[in-house]
């Protein structure tokens, strides 16, 4: 698609999204196709096919692999603002880690990074992982904002798609807040757009709805008027669901899930069944709740 919206000034300040091909990437780009605001958007893409992609619809794009920094500084180059998401791998330390020490050598003035929602000591292995970085950005003098989404609406359209209507959830029958990808990328690029005036320093929480699974399945059956059903499961099984279905996940982070799932359950992540609601104070415009996310996904 291309982007139809009013070219912004070429003094405007450039953004750099990285991670386009993911669950939230993907909305971002969507929402800068929407609105570019007074901004440059550059999208970043490790596959040299998915940049050419982005570049045919008419947009900035350059190769970054996170695992390669050497690709860092021409990515880089004249960026004002950095959106950082990283993959479910330990690897994300070292990654994040040489990506911020580029962006402060680039002359990048802020940092808005797509973390987890959790306490200030969290034991999660997972959960401190992107704590660790989110100190590293505040350590490195550049201006920063957090994001803490919760438990992922669109995880479960996936499993519904293919497993004939059900999904498993691996904390027992415990409630967790939900948020909706499209609202992340929605704040996303509202804080890009706006940079770190109004928006460095802040800590936007992303936690839209409390339900348990089975509430979840009530809910979208009654959306959807036929059976949605929830099959209720424990931490251990959760390793033998990513087997199933054929994941390669690393190790740490198949044990840091698993460990996630025990701390729900036993209330050291009791947290996690919380509503902390920041996307209409960005955006101005209310989240989405799951009765909604189902119209909008789950039905023709």
């Amino acid at each position: 698609m291309e982007n139809h919206v009013a070219k912004p000034d070429p003094a405007s300040p450039i953004v750099l999204v990285i991670g386009t091909t993911g669950q939230v990437g993907k909305l971002i780009v969507e929402e800068f196709d929407r609105d570019l605001g007074n901004v440059r958007v550059r999208y970043a893409a490790r596959k040299p096919e998915r940049v050419d992609e982005l570049r045919a619809a008419g947009r900035d794009a350059v190769r970054l692999d996170l695992d390669d920094p050497r690709t860092f500084a021409h990515a880089l180059y004249g960026v004002d603002r950095v959106y950082l998401l990283t993959g479910y791998t330990v690897a994300m330390l070292a990654q994040s880690k040489t990506l911020v020490d580029a962006a402060v050598k680039a002359g990048v003035g802020h940092i808005v990074h797509q973390g987890v929602f959790a306490n200030w000591d969290v034991t999660d292995p997972h959960f401190v992982w992107h704590q660790m970085i989110e100190r590293y950005i505040e350590g490195s003098g550049l201006a920063w904002t957090h994001l803490h989404p919760n438990v992922f609406m669109d995880g479960l359209a996936s499993e519904i798609a293919t497993n004939d209507g059900a999904f498993s959830v691996y904390w027992d029958n415990r409630r967790v807040g939900w948020i909706a990808a499209r609202d992340i990328a929605a704040v996303a690029a509202t804080v890009l757009r706006q940079g770190p005036s109004r928006h460095g320093g802040k800590e936007y929480w992303l936690s839209t709805e409390v339900a348990s699974g089975p509430e979840v399945a009530a809910i979208l059956s009654d959306v959807l008027d036929r059976e949605i059903s929830c099959d209720v499961r424990g931490p251990e099984e959760f390793l033998a669901s990513i087997a199933k279905r054929g994941l390669t996940v690393e190790s740490w982070y198949a044990d840091a899930g698993v460990e996630f799932n025990r701390q729900v359950i036993d209330g050291r992540m009791g947290y996690i069944g919380t509503v902390r609601d920041d996307v209409e104070f960005v955006t101005g415009r209310p989240s989405t709740s799951l009765r909604q996310w189902g119209k909008e996904n789950l039905t023709d």
